[in-house]
């Protein structure tokens, strides 16, 4: 397995793991991570297909930009893997990381071959009331203080808050989250609640034709889990619910996550 340095691509910084001629498979995270957050499986997933993760905007080592609105950062990955010379790819976001690559695969059908869905809520009804301590670290009125005195121990607790298992969390990840804005997280929450507002995701994937893989933790303290049968409307998705698993598939259960994604990717079902 070949493992590239970084570099940043319009606005983004880029990782690539395995071989440049192996099948492109990208990896996008949700809000208030970081790439880093699929450390535990990219060994598996970078032994058959050349990875590549980003970093959007605001978070890890990819700068602020002007607008946090979700097409808009698709746009910008549609630019970075247009330079890169990637298509078609077989996408996969975590959480709102979902939404961005719903509207990549809206705007360029030519770019996305297929999509996985990692926990990625469907509708604003589908949010569950979120733990207490997530809602003291982003919530009013305490939450900008509390976000600019974070230590490293709550950092993994605001990680750890949205899992069912006990989870190592990459150092890397603690490193990312720590330089991410109070108020580009705040932004970026509300672009991404207006985006599944407007739309629904399955409503807006019914109309992209492409193979769909729809993951979900059966034990999701997020998102309601019996909202990923909300997905079985989709044609050409498969739903997925993993046993015992919260918000953090790729961190609770990597063997299991790995596999589908691998079987997904070289089969699209």
């Amino acid at each position: 397995m070949g493992v590239y340095d970084g570099k940043h691509v319009h606005g983004m910084y880029v990782v690539h793991d395995g071989s440049r001629e192996a099948p492109p498979l990208v990896l996008i995270h949700g809000s208030g991570s970081s790439g880093s957050s699929w450390d535990p499986v990219v060994p598996a997933l970078a032994g058959r297909y050349h990875v590549i993760r980003v970093d959007l905007p605001g978070h890890g080592q990819s700068p602020p930009a002007p607008s946090y609105d979700v097409p808009e950062q698709a746009a910008c990955l549609a630019a970075a893997l247009d330079e890169l010379g990637l298509r078609p790819v077989t996408v996969a976001g975590h959480s709102s990381g979902g939404y961005i690559a719903t509207a990549l695969a809206e705007q360029r059908p030519d770019l996305v071959g297929s999509l996985a869905l990692i926990s990625s809520g469907p509708s604003p009804d589908a949010l569950l009331p979120q733990p207490a301590f997530l809602r003291l670290l982003i919530g009013p009125p305490l939450g900008p203080l509390v976000w600019r005195t974070r230590s490293d121990a709550m950092l993994r607790r605001g990680v750890t808050a949205v899992c069912n298992r006990p989870v190592d969390v990459p150092d890397g990840l603690v490193a990312d989250v720590r330089g991410i804005g109070y108020r580009t997280f705040r932004t970026v929450l509300r672009h991404n609640g207006a985006y599944i507002a407007e739309r629904s995701l399955p409503e807006r994937l019914t109309a992209v034709d492409v193979p769909v893989l729809v993951v979900f933790g059966a034990a999701d303290p997020r998102w309601d889990p019996s909202s990923a049968h909300d997905y079985d409307t989709v044609p050409n998705a498969r739903v997925e619910q993993l046993p015992g698993v919260g918000h953090f598939p790729m961190l609770e259960a990597p063997e299991e996550t790995g596999e589908l994604l691998l079987r997904f990717a070289a089969t699209g079902c």
